[in-house]
This record gives C-alpha cells, sequence and structure tokens, in this order.
C-alpha cells in the first residue's frame, strides 16, 4: 500500500499538483464567500427596504441565481459573459460566479437573521434616539450575526465543496488536481481518496472553527 501510495503521489513529484489544487480550491472559496457576503447583505437589507423597486432587483437575484444550477451558472459566466469580452482569467471567473452563487444564498440567510430579531428592538433603539440606519448597525445586525452563523458555517462548507466543479472551466482546483494524478497514473482510488480526505478535513476544520466562535459570542452575551 505504501509502494502503491509513493508511486502515485510522491513519485515525480505529483503531490504537488495536489498541494496547488489545494490553494486553488481555498482561493476561490475564501474571495468567493467575500463577494457574497456583501452581495448577501447587501440584497438582505434591499429585500427589507421600502424601496418597491430594491426589492424587485433583489426578489430578481436570488430567485434566478438560486434557481439555476451552478455549473451552469459557472459555464455561462465563463462561455457567454467574460470570454466574448477576451476575458481569459479562469480563476477569476470562477471568484465571481461562485460570489454571485453564494451571494444569492446569503441574502436569504442574512434576511432570515435580521427578520428573526425582535421587532421591540427597532423600537427601543429609536425610543432611545438612535436613526434607524444606527438602530440596525448597532443593535440588530449584532444580533443577526449571531443567529445566522451556523447557516453561515454551512454555505460556507458548502462552497468549498461545490468549487469541485470549477473544473468545468478548465480551473486546476483539488478535484481536477486529483483526476490529473489519475489520468498520469492509471491509479483511481489513491489520488481521489485523498482529495475526498482532504474536503473531510477542510470542512471538520471550519465547523471546529465556527462553533469555537460560536461560543466566545455566547460568552460575551453572557458576561
Amino acid at each position: 500500500m505504501f509502494q502503491s501510495f509513493y508511486n502515485t503521489m510522491i513519485y515525480g513529484s505529483r503531490w504537488l499538483l495536489i498541494a496547488q489544487g489545494l490553494g486553488v480550491t481555498v482561493c476561490i472559496a475564501v474571495f468567493a464567500i467575500i463577494i457574497g457576503t456583501a452581495l448577501g447583505a447587501g440584497s438582505a437589507l434591499c429585500k427589507l427596504s421600502g424601496n418597491k423597486y430594491l426589492r424587485v432587483i433583489a426578489n430578481f437575484y436570488t430567485t434566478v441565481i438560486r434557481g439555476i444550477p451552478l455549473a451552469t451558472q459557472l459555464m455561462i459566466f465563463y462561455f457567454i459573459i467574460f470570454s466574448p469580452l477576451g476575458m481569459d482569467n479562469k480563476f477569476l471567473v470562477a471568484v465571481i460566479a461562485y460570489g454571485i452563487n453564494s451571494g444569492a444564498y446569503c441574502t436569504e440567510i442574512f434576511r432570515a437573521g435580521i427578520q428573526g430579531v425582535d421587532k421591540g428592538q427597532m423600537e427601543a433603539g429609536r425610543s432611545l434616539g438612535l436613526s434607524k440606519r444606527q438602530t440596525m448597525s448597532k443593535i440588530i445586525l449584532p444580533q443577526a450575526v449571531k443567529m445566522i452563523l451556523p447557516t453561515y458555517t454551512s454555505e460556507f462548507i458548502v462552497l468549498i465543496k461545490e468549487t469541485s466543479v470549477a473544473s468545468f472551466i478548465a480551473v486546476t482546483d483539488l478535484t481536477k488536481a486529483g483526476d490529473m494524478v489519475r489520468n498520469a497514473t492509471y491509479n483511481a482510488w489513491i489520488p481521489l481518496i485523498t482529495c475526498a480526505v482532504i474536503y473531510l478535513c477542510l470542512t471538520l476544520g471550519l465547523t471546529k472553527v465556527f462553533a469555537i466562535l460560536e461560543k466566545r459570542l455566547a460568552k460575551s452575551d453572557r458576561g
């Protein structure tokens, strides 16, 4: 077994492909969740605003993006939108596509979190002389963040796993790297199991990190 692993992963430094693919996967997920968080927060506020046009735009965005498979969106962004414009940076296209996709899901997460805060909190803030914006940023949002953290964690984990379809536009992510090792060595189980274990470690690690953060936020409330 060790010899098989050596011949498949160590010989020829093929493990470097896996390491590089892991780096691409993590970078796509991190940049995409940043974009998704910003888009989600903005869209959630639009959905909850009194402006009818902003609500229509936000609803259209979430309905369309959530209704189309991610792999299809990825190929639309690359082959239909960006490629004809001369943009051939597949990594950047993947980040944008994943970020926009994540933003639609984050919108609903944030909207539910904000609406989950007791309405009396807004009235209490206004009675203290705070503006609606100040009440939202200083009272409502901090409470909403604590409520949405578990769901937000799940979205980040799902996003990491969904980066595996980035190979549809020839991005060498972790899954694509494993497939390249498989093609080079005609050994399927070692590279694929290696990739599976890495994905599992990533998701378990993130779950642990966010669980610690959640506990610290709960302690700060009690303190």
